[in-house]
């Protein structure tokens, strides 16, 4: 099947108490590791495609590949969608290149001026058959482009703020500052969700979809392999696992995954060089890397409890 909006996905999300994965992806690998996870698995997917990315890759050259997984699978909905767009020139770009989801960040500017961006984009978007995502409050932390605030308990979404923004806008989603932070490094102390307001926007916006950004959980296994042949990585700190489960049981439909496939990745590369200083071919260290993608994402989709859920989703 062709690709797909997430309205559909975010319906049966909400309805049946799951979330359904965004994966940021950047090369071949990565995307064949991850599509390869959601097949076997049988569950709808996002593929997302960030600032960062497009520098590294180019644009083309991710939506070739997107294109050939998605003709590959004509059973799984896949969704594509721009991560962090943060004008309405990206936005507007990214609609127009066939992308059937888009991100407009104005989380940084004011309120209303955040208001009047996301609404520009929804109008161009919805008009073009996109669904569109926003952002309200502010993440701590860091991924690529995307610089948080340092305390994120400052910077949560207000629930109020939530309702107005949403009927101004006429968003299809909204992601929600409720203590996730970006990046491998997001806690420094046990980490807290604030699941009171995830339940208060619910109450308020019944039915409506939110969105979890910096919900990698910076998985205990790749952080030791990094360690163990090389890395520096010893105070990195995730989201916990069950709490994505609990968030993904509420409205939370959408849950944005980054760092750790990056971890995967890079823990098999060092692990091989480790283990084998003498190999230069890249099939030999990227291959099991595109396998530890895999299995990590089939054990996220049992997290997120998407996995079987493809055939709702079409």
């Amino acid at each position: 099947m062709p690709l797909v909006t997430t309205k559909k996905m975010f319906e049966m999300a909400y309805k049946n108490g799951y979330a359904v994965g965004a994966f940021n992806v950047n090369n071949m690998e990565i995307t064949q590791g991850i599509v390869e996870a959601i097949a076997q698995e049988k569950a709808p997917l996002i593929l997302q495609i960030s600032k960062g990315a497009r520098e590294y890759a180019k644009n083309s050259y991710l939506k070739g590949i997107i294109n050939v997984a998605v003709a590959e699978n004509p059973s799984i909905p896949i969704a594509i969608h721009l991560d962090h767009g943060d004008t309405f020139e990206t936005c507007k770009q990214f609609v127009d290149d066939g992308f059937t989801s888009v991100m407009v960040d104005g989380s940084h500017l004011p309120f209303e001026e955040n208001i009047a961006l996301t609404k520009k984009v929804v109008e161009y978007a919805h008009a073009r058959g996109v669904v569109v995502e926003a952002e309200l409050g502010q993440l701590g932390g860091i991924e690529e482009h995307v610089v948080g605030v340092d305390d994120v308990s400052k910077h949560l979404t207000d629930p109020a703020q939530a309702v107005e923004f949403v009927k101004k806008t006429g968003c299809d989603s909204l992601a929600v500052a409720c203590g996730t932070s970006h990046g491998a490094y997001k806690f420094k102390t046990e980490p807290t969700i604030a699941f009171d307001i995830i339940e208060e926007i619910s109450k308020k916006l019944p039915g409506f979809p939110l969105v979890m950004h910096g919900s990698s959980s910076v998985l205990p296994e790749f952080k030791a392999l990094i360690n163990k042949y090389g890395g520096k990585m010893p105070d990195a700190m995730g989201v916990p696992e069950d709490m994505i489960t609990k968030a993904s049981k509420m409205a939370v439909c959408k849950v944005n995954i980054d760092t750790d496939l990056r971890m995967a990745l890079t823990a098999k590369i060092r692990q091989v060089f480790a283990e084998k200083p003498g190999e230069f071919d890249p099939r030999k260290y990227l291959g099991p890397g595109r396998d530890a993608i895999r299995e990590m994402v089939r054990h996220k989709l049992h997290v997120l409890g998407c996995a079987g859920k493809a055939g709702e989703c079409l």
